[in-house]
């Protein structure tokens, strides 16, 4: 492995360290409805908190996802199976990686699976 290799998987895992670290450190537990503390509350104050609520479950999904996608990248550095495409098996752009450390797909296989995922959600649809 070259020193220009491990200089940018270096650098990535410490991109990959300081996002979950800062995951870590914005943990919150999910939003509850218990309706602890308020005294009068009418309809359209529980349907703002029932919004409230769903959007702060929605972004804790999303961070749960995103802190399970680091760790996967992190244990493919450490197998030595980190920047190959999972689909085509070809390396994956050093740009891409920079900024999306946790990328599974170079970008043309990453399109691909996005349009499949579209057509797929568009024939659910009708």
């Amino acid at each position: 492995m070259d020193l220009a290799t491990q200089t940018h998987l270096r650098t990535i895992r410490a991109a990959l360290l300081y996002r979950q670290s800062e995951l870590h450190a914005a943990q919150r537990p999910p939003a509850t409805q218990d309706g602890v503390g308020h005294e009068v509350s009418d309809q359209k104050d529980q349907a703002a908190q029932q919004a409230s609520t769903a959007v702060d479950d929605e972004a804790l999904r999303m961070e749960q996802e995103e802190a399970g996608r680091i760790e996967q990248a992190l244990q493919r550095l450490d197998a030595g199976r980190f920047g190959d495409c999972q689909d085509c098996g070809e390396p994956i752009a050093w740009q891409r990686l920079q900024v999306q450390p946790a990328a599974l797909r170079c970008a043309s296989c990453q399109a691909a699976q996005e349009r499949a995922l579209a057509q797929g959600h568009a024939r659910g649809v009708r």
